[in-house]
């Protein structure tokens, strides 16, 4: 298990840092030391990445499944929901992506504080979430309402002059749906969705779509109490040899991580021994060790993502908008592409789609359609930065037709898509992307411009799925439509004559048996 953790690890990094070698060789300048440290990144980045998708296999996927089955067992409307919220804000802490964000932008937001309204926006939707399957309220009901309360408060904090903080507020809806949350949370609806005998793809999928609108209300309403013309990003570069750089970065990180896994730890060991007391001893301390993957898996990615690829991104995309700032759209594709295949939490969701639809949709179909999608959404992203114009005119028409098409979409594919859109933006968007599209923005209008147009990189990831795998599934369905009425047009084949069957009826056959009877014969006595 472990060598497959690294060859998926590899598989999802070395595209990212093959394109970074060849542009610090071509058209972008960074020095040998700067190429160093970013390839020493990578490395912790495999490493961490390997350790921390193991302990999601080991301990995470397992423990949703026995939390949302057995929360949900109770019929405890009040439990169901406390605990859900519970779970859902302690395990949104530990994100990777989220940490990438708000460390981006710690100078100006309080890092916790922003971790912690996100967390909360999550476990109120996955309460919400939990609710939904159990009393049968339809996904796209919920979707609607939810979106009509984002755009609501888009639009007051445009009128209020903060509409620079739309930006964050829908990428953060993106980072929170990462390689931590979303085998917790599909765990979880898997768990649930088989209380009652409801195992259908629709019950299942959907818990991802309504956990990642959360994080983007709760910080739209601290976007009320910010002074948006005081957020820059944050510097975060540590002088020194590579010893003392990766060295200071990792103790931080350790820190950090402890903070955000240990309430995961303490949950399970209150939810081991008040409500599961028949766990098998084995099964426990696999668990347990698999908190421990985790643990030192965060460390480890965390410890590259700061140190090596956030620097790195940064870099280079300040020397490609100096120098060569159109070459940015191409290249925001070119990633896009190769970047989804490299989310370990997309690889996560195309396999459970795969199985819980029983092999009926393809996880290669939806994995070629997010890549082409996540092009799109960042060469857009590209665009807007290098234009600079305001995210409502792509995020606006963007999630009107993604509702639009949720409503002549089969059921099943909206709840996927939904799902996907959360899901795509990753690790890999967080700690290079952004920094790099940071980098290239401040390079072309200066440190102001950031928060305005540098971010929305993730909202935009997070968008163009709903749109493209709904497509996929009214393609689809239109397809099944025309080939069952094309049959029904064939006309009917002439059957072939059937053969006459004689019927012969047994006295009718014992009568021709019988001899005709003869004269009678006179007898002679000689």
């Amino acid at each position: 298990m472990v060598l497959t953790k690294i060859k998926e690890s590899l598989i999802s990094v070395l595209p990212i840092a093959a394109i970074v070698v060849i542009l610090s060789f071509t058209l972008g300048e960074m020095t040998l030391s700067a190429l160093f440290t970013f390839l020493i990144g990578c490395a912790l980045v495999i490493g961490g990445m390997s350790l921390f998708t193991l302990g999601a296999d080991v301990a995470m996927i397992p423990v949703g499944e026995l939390v949302g089955g057995a929360t949900t067992k109770t019929r405890n409307l009040t439990l169901i929901i406390v605990v859900s919220f519970l779970i859902g804000t302690i395990i949104t802490m530990a994100e990777p992506d989220l940490s990438v964000l708000a460390s981006g932008l710690s100078q100006s937001i309080n890092k916790w504080v922003l971790i912690s309204l996100v967390a909360v926006g999550v476990g109120v939707f996955l309460a919400l979430s939990m609710l939904r399957v159990i009393f049968g309220i339809s996904l796209r009901l919920l979707l609607l309402i939810s979106y009509s309360v984002v755009f609501a408060l888009a639009l007051a904090l445009s009128l209020t002059g903060k509409e620079p903080f739309l930006p964050l507020a829908f990428d953060s809806g993106g980072v929170t749906t990462g390689p931590m949350t979303v085998p917790f949370i599909i765990a979880m609806g898997v768990g649930v969705s088989h209380i009652g005998g409801k195992s259908g793809t629709d019950e299942s999928f959907g818990f991802v779509a309504l956990s990642s609108v959360g994080p983007i209300i709760t910080v739209m309403l601290l976007g009320f109490f910010t002074d948006v013309s005081k957020i820059l990003p944050a510097s975060e570069e540590i002088s020194g040899s590579l010893y003392h750089v990766y060295g200071i970065t990792f103790l931080h990180q350790m820190r950090d991580t402890a903070i955000a896994v240990g309430p995961i730890a303490v949950f399970f060991l209150i939810f081991r021994f008040a409500a599961n007391r028949n766990m098998p001893v084995r099964t426990f301390w696999r668990i347990v060790f698999g908190i421990f993957y985790t643990y030192f898996g965060l460390v480890l990615f965390m410890t590259g993502a700061h140190a090596g690829f956030g620097k790195a991104g940064q870099l280079l995309g300040a020397s490609l908008g100096e120098r060569h700032k159109y070459f940015l759209i191409p290249l925001g594709a070119l990633i896009g592409f190769l970047i989804v295949a490299a989310e370990p939490a997309v690889h996560v969701l195309t396999e459970q789609i795969e199985k819980i639809s029983d092999g009926t949709i393809k996880k290669t179909k939806v994995m070629v359609t997010l890549m082409c999608g996540v092009a799109l959404s960042l060469a857009l992203a590209m665009i807007r930065l290098l234009f600079t114009f305001s995210i409502w005119w792509l995020i606006l028409p963007g999630y009107a037709i993604a509702l639009l098409l949720s409503y002549v979409t089969p059921k099943t594919y909206t709840a996927i898509a939904f799902d996907s859109g959360g899901v795509a933006s990753g690790p890999m968007t967080a700690t290079f992307l952004l920094p790099l599209a940071v980098g290239a923005c401040g390079a072309i209008h200066g440190e102001d411009a950031v928060i305005s147009y540098a971010y929305g990189l993730v909202a935009m990831v997070a968008m163009t799925p709903l749109i493209v795998l709904q497509g996929l599934g009214l393609v689809t369905a239109l397809k099944a439509k025309a080939a069952e009425h094309a049959l029904q047009k064939q006309p009917a084949a002439t059957p072939a004559p059937t053969p006459e069957i004689i019927s012969l009826d047994t006295k009718d056959l014992t009568a021709q048996a019988a001899p005709e009877p003869t004269a009678d014969v006179e007898v002679i006595d000689l």
